[in-house]
């Protein structure tokens, strides 16, 4: 029985997590988003309370 034969299928399974562990990381890394997040202050805002005509 040929499936039983781990030499291929070994070689296989090595090259495909070389690829994703050598190839595609950098790839994934050296994404830039088009919009840089902004920082917000640290400051909180005052909130009014909003007049409810019904009360």
């Amino acid at each position: 029985m040929p499936q039983l034969n781990p030499a291929p299928w070994f070689a296989i399974l090595v090259f495909s997590w070389m690829v994703f562990l050598v190839v595609l990381p950098p790839k994934i890394t050296a994404h830039t988003f088009p919009n840089s997040p902004t920082l917000q202050s640290a400051e909180k805002t005052k909130t009014e309370p909003w007049n409810w005509p019904w009360h």
